[in-house]
């Protein structure tokens, strides 16, 4: 299950490991489409990948410190650092793929 992040949390979530932020905002259909492919995802990924959403609205200033410029945006962190990001809606497939690939590279 992916974990939520606040203002309060977000800095300390993403320093050790691999976890991939999840964009997002209550408002925006494809971050709504997206949701139940991301939980699906977050339990097949568990112990390789923490999994985490962040809404854009109650916490604006991580999303502009990130640099978010639309959403859904998803952005891998490994210790903090930002490895990568995938924009927009992608199905399962293609977004098991793609975690897959920043995977390979994150190790």
């Amino acid at each position: 299950m992916a974990i939520a992040l606040t203002s309060a949390n977000f800095k300390q979530k993403i320093q050790k490991g691999i976890t991939l932020v999840d964009f997002w905002a209550a408002w925006c259909g494809p971050c709504r489409q997206l949701a139940p492919i991301f939980e699906e995802l977050a339990k097949e990924y568990e112990g390789k990948i923490v999994f985490a959403k962040l809404d854009t609205e109650e916490a604006p200033e991580f999303a502009q410190e990130s640099d978010v410029q639309g959403i859904p945006c998803m952005i891998m962190f490994k210790d903090g650092k930002e490895i990568d990001r995938i924009i927009g809606f992608y199905p399962k497939p293609a977004l098991k793929s793609k975690i897959d690939e920043l995977l390979r590279q994150a190790q």
